[in-house]
């Protein structure tokens, strides 16, 4: 019969042990290092030969040993599937195992030549068996009902420890992605051209996530096909693959479905299109996320490693992140190309509209002249006596004149500005969008922009396009003006009429101010006069004649103050 005494005195010490144990192996929060204080302690709790902590790996679905002590080196190597062996009954059932015997046992995988006896208890995280932890002796039926008991309790204990490792190297995985994701998105937002662009999304994706290679594909213009843009770490099997169709490649399922996709092995995979070319390039697991803009997939970011992995759910939400941000910066610079395109093309309708004025000025020019040849002409009434054959060449000099006269008539229908297609205009939505449109070329010339724009300024009506032209020009004559830099500020207000008048709006003005280089007092006589007469190689000249007339075209007034080396400013005025 039991002693109650001595029982409880076992009990009370094996309290005290687990006490002491607990404290051990929460003393740090390192996965690894945890492991190897558990079986430690487990082995010197038990008085065993050696032992292990074997974890069921959640890509391959085999148990692995994690942490041991007392095995060879070799049995680290060693994968059971969950069933195999006494340990992978443990993990399949879920209960414990004590063999006094393992020879006798058939469901026993050797570890070590001398083994005899071996305990082995489950580890169970929220109800979940993880994994087994093993003790083993060298005696025959080295372990007794209470040490079977002792180890149980053990592995609750060992099985939070666990728990909480993971979690906290989560957490400082989540952050250390997190930050990587900020630096990253810095490094993608801070190129502008977008191979440049797409260069840096595969760079920082593959060294965010810790892959092999990585690679970015796009949609064509027909959407029918996904084509490489980019990659980083690709060799040349992965670079000479064919195009992706968007409707039968798993990547086209990316995209389709707008939601990520992983599969653990590409090499052995059936819904992998390019089974050798991974082969040969040592791709296994992969990892594939949308690029989304605006709600439509525009292609996909995918990374592979080198080895069996499973990507959790926190790294699927890292690299859909950076996806999202690597979107916004492909639009970013695409739209950055398309504003470059627009100016340049901008730039050049100035450069037709200032030939135009030239034509106009030329054709006018010639009319003159022409004019009084044709009066003088008539006044001769030249008349010869029949079969004069000088009656026929004052014939044909007549009708060479009438068809000049024709060609500079023609010339100023074609110059002259078009009636403006009137409509509501909000000039301070011009002013950003013109902000928008030269931004990166005022960049460029070290130019800050100011806008000192009146909040509840009144609607005009006008033709925006036509405006939007002439401030364009007065903005580029303006950064011409600054070469070394300086200051462009656009400001607008509305002006009232005096107070005999009533005091009533009847205006709306808008200045473009710069620090630049000003002009004489002679150039700005003729500022707005003809392109023939301006006397500067570049800043204002081009151009300025076109704003004057557009400005007229709308029943506004334009005016300029500048001074040499103090810089100069526009006034426009416009009614409202």
């Amino acid at each position: 019969m039991n002693d109650p005494a001595s029982d409880l005195k076992a009990r009370y010490e094996r309290l005290q042990l687990l006490h002491q144990v607990g404290q051990v192996i929460n003393s740090t929060l390192e996965p690894q290092a945890a492991l190897q204080l558990i079986v430690s302690e487990a082995v010197r709790l038990m008085r065993a030969t050696s032992g292990s902590v074997v974890l069921i790996n959640p890509t391959t679905g085999f148990l692995e040993i994690q942490a041991a002590i007392g095995l060879p080196a070799a049995a680290s190597e060693l994968k059971l599937r969950v069933g195999e062996g006494i340990t992978g009954w443990v993990a399949r059932h879920g209960q414990p195992a004590r063999v006094g015997d393992v020879r006798q046992d058939a469901r026993y995988v050797m570890a070590r030549k001398s083994i005899r006896s071996e305990l082995a208890v489950p580890l169970e995280v929220n109800g979940e068996v993880r994994g087994v932890l093993n003790v083993d002796s060298d005696r025959a039926d080295a372990f007794a009902a209470a040490d079977q008991e002792l180890l149980e309790a053990l592995a609750q204990q060992a099985a939070r420890v666990i728990h909480n490792t993971w979690l906290f190297e989560q957490s400082r995985l989540k952050a250390r992605l997190l930050e990587m994701l900020v630096s990253v998105g810095q490094t993608i937002n801070s190129t502008l051209n977008l191979d440049d662009a797409l260069e840096v999304v595969t760079r920082e994706a593959c060294q965010l996530m810790g892959a092999k290679m990585c690679s970015l594909m796009m949609l064509d213009d027909s959407r029918e096909w996904l084509d490489l843009r980019a990659s980083h770490g690709a060799g040349k099997a992965y670079l000479k693959k064919p195009r992706l169709s968007a409707e039968e490649s798993l990547l086209g399922i990316v995209v389709r479905r707008k939601k990520p996709i992983q599969i653990e092995n590409v090499q052995t995979s059936s819904r992998y299109q390019n089974v050798e070319m991974a082969r040969k390039e040592g791709l296994v697991s992969l990892l594939s996320v949308p690029l989304i803009f605006g709600g439509q997939a525009i292609g996909t970011l995918s990374v592979y490693t080198d080895r069996p992995y499973h990507f959790s759910n926190e790294e699927v939400k890292i690299l859909s992140a950076l996806a999202s941000l690597s979107a916004i910066a492909i639009e970013k610079a695409r739209l950055y190309e398309r504003i470059v395109d627009v100016e340049e093309q901008l730039r050049q309708n100035e450069k037709l509209s200032a030939i135009g004025l030239l034509a106009a000025e030329v054709a006018h020019e010639i009319r003159n002249p022409l004019t009084v040849m044709k009066m003088l002409y008539h006044s001769l009434d030249l008349k010869f006596p029949a079969g004069d054959p000088r009656t026929k060449d004052a014939e044909v000099m007549g009708q060479k004149m009438d068809h000049l006269n024709k060609i500079v008539q023609q010339i100023l229908d074609f110059t002259r500005v078009a009636e403006p297609h009137l409509a509501e205009v909000n000039l301070n939505q011009l002013v950003d969008d013109l902000g928008l449109l030269t931004r990166h070329k005022l960049d460029h010339q070290k130019i800050l922009l100011i806008r000192k724009l009146q909040p509840d300024l009144p609607l005009i009506t006008a033709d925006a396009t036509q405006l939007e032209q002439a401030f364009l020009n007065l903005t580029l004559n303006a950064v011409e003006a600054m070469p070394r830099g300086g200051q462009l500020t656009i400001s607008t207000q509305t002006e009232r009429l005096p107070k005999s008048a009533g005091g009533l709006m009847r205006e709306v003005v808008i200045e473009f101010t710069d620090t630049g280089e000003g002009m004489t007092e002679a150039q700005r006589q003729q500022i707005f006069a003809s392109v023939f007469n301006t006397t500067k190689k570049t800043g204002y000249g081009l151009g300025l004649a076109i704003v004057k007339r557009v400005v007229e075209v709308h029943r506004g007034k334009i005016e300029v103050q500048s001074r040499r080396g103090k810089g100069t400013s526009f006034r426009i005025t416009l009614p409202l």
